[in-house]
């Protein structure tokens, strides 16, 4: 339990940020599927990137200080026993389309939390390059993949899934022959960017890819902060009237986007700054400075494009005037926990109103917050939101199990406080 009492008025901060976790995991897979040694500055600080970094050892990667020496994917060697995810479902699915091709059948495990995620949306992509994936009942981990052949296929994914994709991209740099990959829009494509800058993929349209098989070159990778991680200080900000919050080299992927244009729907002031590229994906500076908010309706692509983040929009809208309405977010019940629930648990911990839709929640604002205890449910993303609603309600918030948050962010609790100082 973390009690969370802050203090009143405005601030402006500009607060160093970790290193973007969606991009650790990326540039770790990469760098080890490569022969030779990268460098990875500004690594995510969090459990989920550690445990991608234990992985890699554990299949023969030297992974220590930023320095990845590999003798390359097609090198790696078997792992003693079943190779433990942690929390990270981001570990599991980059790797099983990475280890897919590999001699030797590796099993993945994770924590009581990653083994309610489910696995079998692995099944067919992977499948349809000739992967043979096995998944534990009901479609939940454990997870093995290996002794596959694969060939050049076009795969069609459901889901706008970017672990997904990035399992099949990674599989498919390893298959005779190209691969065509096609998926509902709105994803995070990171992966897509970076194998296009490595000269080892082509974009044929918004969401059709093509991805070439030949070798990961070594490469260095100096990754932008977490936008989901300074997602949760922006809020701080649109909370507060005439608060500014800087975030600086942060990651500006379109699909990693949808937060700040949620927030500038909602009435709060948003600058973006493109400053420049990594690998083809754009960073840039973003600035918010807090006004009155005003509720917004969230749904399609811009769900998609904002999943992470709508628990916190959830506290967002509780404190706003009006109605807030989110629909098309599913996957939120997939995630560390039900997020859809957990929204509405944490709004009404606070003594706001909100009620459950099958994929999303309904938020009437304007009731004043008060203090009051929350239950992260082991999920580090209800744990920040839940710690941000001490910045609006007239009181302290506890948080029962903040520790979750260092899956992504061990400092955050410190770094909130300190937005003050």
């Amino acid at each position: 339990m973390r009690t969370f009492r802050l203090p009143p008025g405005p601030f402006h901060a500009a607060p160093a940020l970790p290193g973007d976790k969606s991009l650790s995991h990326r540039a770790l897979l990469l760098a080890a599927m490569a022969a030779g040694e990268s460098r990875v500055s500004n690594l995510g600080p969090g459990e989920d990137v550690a445990a991608t970094s234990r992985a890699l050892r554990a299949l023969g990667v030297e992974v220590e200080d930023g320095r990845v020496r590999s003798p390359g994917v097609q090198n790696w060697t078997a792992p003693e026993g079943p190779i433990d995810c942690a929390n990270s479902a981001t570990t599991m699915r980059l790797l099983a389309g990475a280890l897919s091709t590999r001699p030797f059948r590796t099993t993945l495990v994770g924590d009581a939390s990653l083994m309610a995620r489910p696995m079998a949306r692995l099944v067919a992509p992977l499948g349809a390059l000739g992967a043979a994936v096995a998944v534990g009942p009901e479609g939940r981990p454990p997870v093995t993949v290996g002794r596959s052949v694969l060939r050049g296929a076009e795969v069609e994914i459901p889901v706008a899934s970017a672990q997904v994709r990035s399992a099949v991209a990674f599989a498919a740099l390893q298959a005779e022959g190209p691969s065509l990959i096609t998926s509902p829009g709105g994803f995070r494509d990171h992966t897509e960017r970076w194998l296009e800058a490595l000269g080892l993929a082509r974009r044929l349209s918004e969401s059709r890819f093509e991805v070439r098989p030949g070798p990961v070159p070594p490469a260095a990778y100096d990754l932008p902060g977490d936008a989901s991680a300074a997602a949760f200080l922006l809020a701080a900000a649109a909370l507060r009237p005439g608060a500014v919050l800087e975030a600086r080299r942060v990651t500006l992927n379109p699909g990693r986007t949808g937060f700040l244009d949620v927030l500038a729907a909602m009435g709060a002031r948003v600058e973006r700054r493109a400053t420049g590229l990594v690998h083809g994906d754009p960073v840039g500076d973003v600035e918010v400075t807090g006004s009155g908010l005003r509720g917004t309706t969230v749904e399609g692509a811009l769900a998609v494009r904002a999943l992470d983040e709508l628990p916190l929009v959830a506290l967002l809208a509780a404190a706003a005037d009006g109605e807030t309405v989110v629909a098309g977010a599913g996957e939120l019940r997939l995630k560390e926990s039900d997020r859809v629930a957990a929204a509405v648990r944490l709004v009404r911990s606070l003594g706001g109103t909100a009620e459950e839709g099958e994929d999303g929640f309904v938020v009437r604002g304007g009731r004043p917050l008060h203090g009051g205890e929350v239950d992260a449910g082991g999920d580090h993303r209800v744990a920040m939101a839940a710690a941000v609603g001490a910045v609006v309600a007239g009181g302290e918030v506890r948080v029962g199990g903040f520790e979750a948050v260092a899956v992504s962010w061990p400092g955050f609790g410190e770094a909130l406080e300190a937005l003050w100082s």
